[in-house]
């Protein structure tokens, strides 16, 4: 009978969490279009949990059209009512309205020849920042600094702990715990 697996306490005790801790936080990802959609799900967290949007992901692609920026850019004021009525996610409309302008700012990066991907990753230096295991911060002179460029591009709902949350989930910062088993697996 193989043992429980070590990961880190805030994984523990959902399937879902578990799931999302043990297959994706915290595992570099180098698509700039899946950072995107996961900074624009980290926005829709402020002031929730993020079990309540990692519950709901699978509403927010349906009706983010699967968080392609071509699509959700060209949102109107039709499309946010149509989502301020869906209850599969987050009926904000700063959010909404935050998404819709963040898939513009990344389209606009894009189209002036910077890749988000490469500029997340440059600004990071390149690889994953491990952590100590034993503290995380909420947000670090990192987190403010992409934080600042984001918003000097556009993004909004991309405050410096919201961008640190995003940093730990999408690989830029490898915060598992000490006696996390993906601890020692994250490069």
């Amino acid at each position: 009978m193989m043992g429980k697996l070590a990961r880190c306490g805030w994984a523990e005790g959902d399937a879902v969490m578990e799931a999302y801790h043990d297959r994706e936080w915290g595992i570099p990802v180098r698509d700039g279009r899946a950072l995107w959609e996961m900074l624009m799900l980290e926005g829709f967290q402020a002031g929730l949990s993020w079990r309540t949007i990692l519950h709901r992901r699978e509403g927010f692609r349906a009706a983010f059209a699967g968080f392609e920026p071509e699509i959700v850019a060209r949102f109107g004021p039709d499309d946010v009512e149509r989502l301020m009525g869906d209850a599969r996610i987050i009926r904000a409309r700063a959010k909404i309205e935050a998404t819709i302008g963040g898939a513009k700012a990344y389209l606009a990066m894009r189209d002036s020849g910077e890749d988000f991907a490469e500029f997340v990753w440059g600004m990071a230096g390149g690889a994953a920042i491990r952590g100590d295991g034993v503290t995380a911060p909420t947000n670090t002179p990192l987190s403010h600094a992409i934080s600042a460029a984001l918003k000097a591009r556009g993004f909004k709902f991309c405050g410096p702990v919201i961008v640190y949350a995003w940093m730990q989930a999408v690989g830029i910062v490898d915060d598992h715990a000490a006696g996390c088993f993906r601890r020692s697996a994250t490069p």
